[in-house]
């Protein structure tokens, strides 16, 4: 299966930089309903046979665009909502305590899935909902499935299920608004990242070290 990772358009917590996860979250801003309107085109290359978002009402907005141009449902899953920030909720992303947030997210990503976000989720609670809906949608049959989620947990749950990208480049690399990571493989053969927000990403030992783009940037 070819698994398109979206992350939703720009919110106004986006642009100042809050940790805003809980549902129903923020709508999209100007520029993010811009970015949502140019999805369509962004993706005409895929044949899209299914399009899944989270609950929270930021995604559902980004992936309404997509949906209408190819005719499908947009399918609303709790399991790919965003890391919940638990004591950390509306905290700025760019402050000690809001860096911590990201910390715990690659921490699981890392393989301590134990580890509880202050207030909020395990890793093994959050890669197990979210595994939960690949699973429902790599057991539907389609071929190329578009998930319109969340920065945070599309970077984690990457970095955690590719094979060939590590924590470290996950890490270095945030997703932009309406950024896609394109996968492919299943649940029960694991994943490989084909590219990171239009960058190709090399296999490892083919191209250079595991997870670092063939591409520039």
């Amino acid at each position: 299966m070819r698994l398109l990772l979206v992350r939703h358009g720009q919110t106004p917590s986006n642009v100042d930089y809050l940790l805003d996860t809980a549902v129903p979250g923020a709508g999209l801003t100007a520029l993010g309903e811009q970015q949502a309107a140019v999805l369509p085109e962004a993706l005409a290359d895929e044949d899209i046979e299914a399009i899944y978002a989270s609950t929270l009402i930021r995604t559902q907005l980004t992936a309404a665009p997509l949906a209408a141009a190819r005719g499908l449902d947009v399918l609303v899953r709790d399991g790919i909502r965003e890391v919940c920030a638990g004591d950390l909720e509306m905290l700025r992303g760019d402050t000690a305590q809001g860096e911590l947030y990201m910390r715990t997210v690659f921490a699981w990503a890392a393989g301590d899935t134990e580890l509880r976000m202050p207030g909020g989720e395990s890793g093994a609670e959050v890669l197990g909902r979210y595994d939960a809906v690949v699973a429902e949608a790599a057991s539907s049959g389609a071929g190329t499935v578009a998930v319109v989620s969340h920065g945070a947990a599309i970077r984690m749950w990457t970095a955690a299920r590719a094979d060939n990208v590590d924590v470290p480049f996950a890490a270095a690399h945030p997703l932009d608004n309406t950024g896609v990571v394109v996968l492919e493989g299943t649940p029960s053969d694991g994943w490989k990242a084909l590219s990171w927000a239009g960058a190709v990403v090399a296999p490892a030992g083919e191209g250079g070290p595991t997870g670092r783009p063939v591409d520039a940037e």
